[in-house]
């Protein structure tokens, strides 16, 4: 039996179902198929960042996300069971977003609130439903899919996302490969109720001679999330591992009881980036794409980029919006910042867990003195927001990205400005397509220009705000249906960006 969509999704995290709905909302007839027989039920990762509200809000979905789960607006870093700085996320993203914190929401919520924006528009995840194998068939591949019972199905699709995580079917079929390496030691996560003085709703790190651990609010009074390492002594015995068996030093110095464990778990930490993120008609996203070490909460956020990034050029190319050199795109855009973030979580995780003397020395030492004084200068602050959240991500070495406006660059996210009336300048990217944005008075050629090519046209009047944030008077910047700046023009002329549409963007 056979069955024909333009888009099959293989995987059902995060990512999938993203790609799944972002699809959907651009008219794309999507399948999406998972091996698992339900949602997960565990809380695997659980930070959503400013950079992924800012594309759910695109949906519309931001505001329900963020009630439904815990804004939290400060980390704390411990050296030695003592406190040493206190980073405040609203401080440091005040200006720079609508959305100057981090939310906790732990995936299995995340998962089961997803697959209710899809069910909404008729899309259901087909469970207990894995891909077998796939084929190019001419413009289309042909993907057998096997039910638990047995029976197999060959879908007919112009296109096969592969968000099928760390073991990923498609990686392996593609044969991308999957270089990095694996941490040494064993790591273990657990949800525990608690008491003690740091349940305070924020996210606590705490380093110590040899171990460390990070400590995630959740939104349950009392309740919170520990990850830290395994004793040698208790992985060395190659038996089921349990909470008795962790490494408890850190976690009485800073003195939290733990009364309660409802979930725990051990795993080791890789790093890994695949080769290739596309071959032919099929694309690897998320934890098939890349793995590397929980320092930020990045993984998921990852990987929804990763989704939004390809969900728009999939829907372009289908409807004749563009060709196959927009799908070049997903690849060189994706994996340079995949392989940007390995390495500086590698470079993280690998200073807070490392052993022997000269690592000690620094961690009991030197961070004390240094990193309270990084966390007092205003630049750096906003650097480091600008790279927990994601917002600081720009594609300028893109094919797609041309020109410069103020400071604004082709490939960047715009600056984020408020605007009167509680409104901000990102509120038209709720379009999902190209527009033009002019921050000042656009000229009647430009109006003129836009009416003709059914493009749409946002003026946002001149502020001295805009100025500060680096956009210029009367420029032109054509917005990428993903709120990234495709073309900027200090100029404002037609003519260029005609050019651009043109050999771009399929106008």
């Amino acid at each position: 039996m056979s069955a024909d969509c333009e888009v099959l999704v293989v995987g059902a995290g995060p990512t999938g179902l993203v790609l799944a709905l972002w699809l959907s909302r651009l008219g794309v007839r999507v399948r999406i198929v998972d091996k698992t027989a339900e949602p997960g039920t565990t809380s695997r990762a659980l930070v959503v960042h400013a950079r992924i509200l800012e594309h759910y809000a695109q949906l519309g979905l931001a505001q329900e996300i963020v009630a439904r789960g815990l804004k939290f607006a400060a980390a704390n870093l411990w050296v030695a069971g003592r406190k040493v700085a206190r980073a405040p996320f609203g401080d440091m993203g005040r200006g720079l977003s609508a959305f100057p914190y981090a939310v906790i929401f732990p995936q299995d919520e995340h998962e089961a609130f997803l697959v209710a924006q899809l069910e909404r528009v008729g899309i259901a995840v087909e469970r207990r439903t894995e891909l077998v194998s796939f084929r190019a068939a001419g413009d289309a591949i042909d993907a057998r899919l096997r039910r638990a019972d047995g029976s197999e199905e060959t879908v007919h699709a112009a296109y096969l996302a592969g968000c099928d995580g760390a073991h990923s079917v498609v990686r392996e079929a593609i044969g991308a490969g999957f270089p990095g390496g694996t941490y040494d030691h064993m790591f273990y996560v657990a949800d525990v109720e608690a008491g003690g003085p740091v349940l305070d709703h924020e996210l606590h790190a705490a380093l110590d001679t040899s171990d460390f651990l990070g400590m995630f609010p959740l939104k349950a009074p009392g309740h919170v999330r520990l990850v830290g390492i395994v004793r040698e002594d208790a992985v060395s015995q190659q038996r089921t591992l349990a909470w008795e068996d962790v490494s408890k030093g850190v976690v009485e110095r800073m003195g939290i009881e733990v009364r309660k464990v409802h979930w725990f778990s051990t795993y080791h930490v890789h790093h890994r980036v695949a080769r290739i993120f596309r071959s032919g008609r099929a694309f690897l996203l998320g934890d098939a794409a890349h793995i590397h070490s929980p320092v930020g909460g990045q993984g998921m956020n990852t990987g929804i980029g990763d989704a939004i990034n390809l969900s728009w050029k999939l829907a372009a190319v289908l409807r004749g919006r563009g060709d196959d050199r927009l799908l070049e795109t997903y690849q060189p855009e994706r994996r340079a910042f995949a392989c940007r973030l390995v390495a500086s979580t590698d470079r993280a995780f690998t200073f807070a867990t490392q052993d022997g003397p000269v690592a000690c020395f620094v961690r009991l030492r030197a961070v004390p003195l240094l990193v309270p004084l990084a966390f007092s200068l205003p630049a750096l602050r906003r650097f480091m927001f600008g790279t927990i959240s994601q917002t600081s991500i720009e594609y300028r070495d893109s094919w797609l990205s041309v020109g410069s406006a103020g400071r604004v660059k082709g490939g960047d996210r715009p600056p984020w400005v408020a605007l009167e009336g509680g409104r901000d300048n990102f509120a038209p990217l709720a379009s999902l397509d190209w527009q033009v944005h002019v921050y000042g008075e656009a000229t009647a050629d430009v109006a003129a220009f836009c009416r003709e090519k059914k493009l749409p046209l946002h003026a946002f009047p001149w502020t001295q705000p805009m100025h500060s944030a680096g956009l210029a008077r009367d420029a032109l910047y054509l917005m990428r249906p993903d709120g990234y700046v495709g073309f900027a023009d200090a100029t404002g002329s037609p003519a260029k960006l005609e050019t651009y549409l043109r050999e771009h963007a399929g106008f």
